[in-house]
């Protein structure tokens, strides 16, 4: 008999396609400057209606998952490291930009990520 062997990409990603209550806070694009060799991080605002779907504020229109969406970030960090990025994010009391923990773990998930991608000279893609 053979043991199946774990296939820990195919693990994550099925606990990437898992329900998630969204932050009310808002949401992250995450990104890599190559040309800066810098993890950058725009936050937006939204708000979640009682569907539970993230929404333009201005607008109240839900917000689509996929293309282009033409929205002025509320802030944008930058870090050399995903360690500096999580201090800029998670440290500095002026700035609440999370309010759930589970968005906050998947955030320094992918912050590291990016980081792995930035120094291993690959594309980083946000999950």
């Amino acid at each position: 008999m053979t043991q199946a062997v774990f296939d820990p990409v195919a693990f994550d990603d099925k606990l990437s396609n898992r329900f998630i209550e969204l932050d009310p806070s808002g949401y992250f694009i995450i990104y890599v400057d190559r040309a800066a060799h810098l993890i950058c991080a725009e936050h937006y605002t939204n708000t979640i209606d009682d569907r539970g779907l993230a929404c333009d504020p201005e607008t109240g229109e839900p917000l689509p998952c996929g293309g282009e969406l033409k929205r002025r970030p509320s802030a944008i960090f930058k870090g050399r490291t995903a360690k500096e990025l999580c201090i800029e994010i998670f440290e500095k009391p002026e700035i609440s930009c999370i309010t759930r923990l589970d968005h906050a773990a998947y955030l320094g998930r992918e912050f590291v990520r990016a980081e792995q991608c930035l120094f291993g000279d690959r594309e980083y893609i946000q999950d």
